[in-house]
């Protein structure tokens, strides 16, 4: 999908292969520093394969913003789509390219059939917080998380 913004021209398409998302590793580092690319390659396998899919910006053949995404279902909110490590390239945030990914998402949640989008933000993220709060997601709990 080729969408015009503000005087500049984005590309949106969605990643299915694996072979696409791991060079993608040096922009999910700016939210996740500690992540190899190894990790990465492990983990996808088992994320692909549970319908994982990436939600990719490009400027030309840049990419400036990815959101992994899948769907699944909960008691409490029916089928959802859930948003995963998503960033925006440090070069172009605050440029509108966290709500055109967002609003492509949202349209794409509503013709898969979901009732409701979910993400999680590290709580020391406060940009993220007033970002997500402003396109219109609620606070509805926390995630608690314990190693094994």
């Amino acid at each position: 999908m080729f969408i015009k913004h503000a005087d500049m021209s984005y590309t949106i398409t969605v990643y299915t292969q694996k072979e696409e998302m791991l060079p993608l590793w040096p922009l999910l580092r700016q939210l996740n520093a500690d992540v190899t690319e190894a990790w990465l390659d492990e983990v996808l396998d088992d994320m692909l394969a549970h319908g994982y899919r990436m939600v990719v910006v490009l400027d030309g053949d840049t990419v400036i913003g990815v959101s992994g995404i899948w769907t699944s279902t909960k008691i409490y909110s029916g089928k959802y789509l859930e948003m995963d490590n998503v960033v925006v390239a440090e070069s172009h945030r605050s440029k509108g390219i966290g709500s055109l990914m967002t609003n492509y998402i949202i349209e794409l949640a509503l013709r898969e059939g979901c009732r409701t989008i979910m993400l999680d933000a590290y709580v020391s993220n406060h940009k993220a917080h007033q970002f997500y709060e402003r396109v219109g997601f609620e606070r509805k709990g926390y995630h608690f998380v314990k190693g094994l």
